[in-house]
């Protein structure tokens, strides 16, 4: 993909944003363009290589197969919903370097199997796990006066290992355009079309901003929040992607977390 001058993303990409401008001499300033994406819900920091946005905590007790959905997405099985609009926050992603990697690919094995070997549970296709470029991803909130700083792997369970998802670079893939039944030769950007940001478990059309990318991804049923370690439902928490590892809350971020409300305590029978 060719790379896009940081200032043409603020006035391409985010309609409706002021006119971002430009820095001394002319130049394109960072500045102003994370202002412009601020605009619409981004915290953007060039220098560090790192954007931020407002999600809510969805699904805790259930399958998931998303990590991140908008309202529209399919929230019965995400453990995060936004309302920041996918392709804008793809502009961010884009406007901190990243190029899109590749997706899963499922491939047909030559020769196939037979059909006894499929009755036993042999599988007719290898799967290829995504590569390429991508974030590290990181939540965090503020709850009891006390600060949380998670990376988000370690906030997927997986029900087979009885261990977290191992932590990795989630791959950048950028969504992509598609024709919508029924609207004629326009293209939409599939993820604002779908509202799915981010999955866990693979998926072949590539619709999402970002994939998970370990090989047990491949399994869409064996996936759980780990619940003990976050707040309940509907909480507001911030999610982070970083271009590079966080060993702790970047400096200067702690003061605009969400503050989680306190929850009621059971008294000594256990109820609320």
């Amino acid at each position: 993909m060719r790379t896009v001058p940081l200032l043409a993303l603020a006035a391409l990409l985010l309609p409706g944003s002021q006119d971002p401008g430009s820095g001394p001499e002319g130049k394109p300033g960072a500045q102003v363009l994370e202002k412009a994406f601020l605009e619409h819900g981004i915290h953007l920091d060039v220098e560090r290589g790192l954007c931020s946005i407002a999600v809510t905590i969805d699904v805790r007790d259930d399958l998931l197969e998303y990590l991140l959905v908008n309202p529209q997405g399919a929230q019965h099985e995400s453990l995060f919903l936004t309302d920041v609009v996918p392709s804008r926050l793809n502009a961010a992603l884009l406007a901190l370097g990243a190029q899109p990697g590749k997706n899963a690919e499922w491939k047909r094995k030559e020769p196939a199997p037979t059909p006894e070997q499929v009755r036993e549970g042999v599988l007719p296709y290898t799967v290829e796990s995504p590569s390429g470029d991508g974030f590290l991803l990181y939540v965090a909130w503020r709850e009891k006066g006390e600060t949380y700083f998670y990376r988000v792997d370690d906030l997927l369970r997986n029900l087979e290992s009885g261990r977290s998802l191992a932590r990795h670079r989630w791959v950048f893939l950028g969504s992509r355009m598609v024709r919508i039944r029924g609207q004629g030769d326009r293209e939409v950007f599939a993820a604002d079309a779908e509202g799915n940001l981010v999955n866990i478990a693979f998926f072949e059309q590539g619709n999402t901003l970002l994939t998970a990318a370990r090989p047990e991804c491949l399994r869409q049923t064996i996936w759980l929040a780990n619940g003990w370690l976050l707040p309940s439902r509907g909480s507001p928490v911030e999610l982070f992607f970083s271009r590079q590892p966080l060993a702790a809350l970047p400096d200067g971020v702690e003061s605009r977390l969400p503050i989680v409300p306190d929850e009621e305590e059971p008294d000594a029978g256990g109820n609320r």
